[in-house]
């Protein structure tokens, strides 16, 4: 099993199928030594997916962060998040796949630091945490949230929106053809709700860009074996109201195709704008690839008083700052080991 030295400036960038390999691995280790319920995706690609035994154990999660995921009912929804892969085979004929059981699962290496109660311990983040990210140590943690991305208004004639023009705006709103774009037509419901009387004035288009934690007034994205940040034709994000207000488009990082890359990095960072929000990347270190993509949209970042709320830190920087049997957990079964902030410097800006 590689060992990488998170430690060192150094170290080697690792792919993503690298990572996957690695942390399949590591669980499956994980799994046979301490006789944890488990399973192995189907695929060139196997994955190894844990669920919760007869003992109540949940091979996925530390045993504490489990216990507090498990006494909070908000938390514990989180955990039902079907698998889009379940679609397509089970583990079990008895058994769901839920996207959190996945050993590579980001949202579920994000729960298990933050339900952690040497974390949150359901009144206020520790300290080390809170002053790491620079947030209220009173905030709880909230997975899973839906600001809303503010869009461009449909075309519009005297204030009002007619059939024939809300049946041209949808595909410009919604469709894609980069098939690594999966969008939820969040306003198609809105619109399909239309008709010719309808007054645009009251009318807020707005898609449902996740964020995978909310931590008072910071947004922070969660990424582990994630290949990319997700590509997308000019014309899917043009149609967002601020994007020129905070980019400078021609700095957007383009493929030779044409088609911009980090289309999710760029609607995380408007929806925190449009809410007033800070945001941050939580990425591995050894994951430079997507490190650098991060790097090059803020470095398109042309509105000054918000650039330097924009930030990233590394899952090993993170590290740093947790519980003991937290690190040693993480150590074992992600390879994730505590190191200094090397990245969270440069956090404010691409320049530092």
């Amino acid at each position: 099993m590689p060992q990488p030295n998170s430690r060192s400036p150094n170290s080697p960038s690792w792919s993503s199928s690298l990572l996957r390999r690695d942390l399949s691995a590591r669980a499956h280790h994980l799994a046979q030594t301490q006789k944890l319920l488990h399973d192995i995706s189907p695929g060139s690609a196997p994955v190894v997916i844990f669920g919760r035994d007869e003992q109540g154990r949940h091979g996925n999660f530390h045993p504490a962060s489990d216990t507090s995921i498990c006494a909070n009912p908000a938390w514990l929804r989180r955990l039902t998040k079907v698998h889009t892969a379940s679609r397509r085979s089970r583990a079990r004929k008895d058994w769901q796949w839920m996207e959190l059981d996945s050993s590579n699962s980001s949202d579920a290496l994000l729960m298990n630091i933050f339900c952690h109660p040497g974390v949150f311990n359901g009144h206020s983040i520790a300290p080390a945490v809170a002053n790491l990210l620079n947030i209220d140590p009173t905030t709880e943690p909230c997975f899973g949230i839906n600001p809303g991305v503010p869009l461009h208004q449909p075309a519009t004639k005297r204030g009002q929106i007619t059939n024939r023009s809300r049946r041209r705006s949808q595909p410009d709103l919604f469709a894609s053809t980069d098939p690594s774009v999966v969008e939820a037509p969040a306003n198609a419901a809105e619109l399909s709700g239309l008709d010719e009387s309808t007054d645009l004035q009251s009318l807020h288009l707005r898609d449902r860009t996740e964020i995978d934690l909310q931590l008072g007034n910071l947004f922070l994205e969660a990424k582990l074996t994630e290949s990319n940040f997700q590509t997308a034709a000019p014309r899917l994000i043009e149609r967002y109201r601020d994007l020129e207000t905070i980019f400078d488009l021609t700095r957007l990082p383009r493929k030779d195709t044409g088609f911009i890359q980090g289309y999710q990095l760029i609607r995380n960072v408007l929806a925190a704008f449009a809410s007033g929000a800070s945001f941050c990347v939580l990425c591995d270190a050894r994951r430079r690839d997507l490190i650098e993509i991060w790097y090059s949209v803020l470095s398109a970042v042309h509105y000054p008083s918000f650039a330097w709320r924009l930030k990233l830190l590394t899952w090993q920087e993170l590290a740093s700052a947790l519980p003991k049997d937290l690190q040693q957990f993480l150590e074992s079964k992600y390879g994730i080991v505590p190191t200094d902030c090397r990245y969270s410097r440069k956090a404010s800006g691409v320049r530092g």
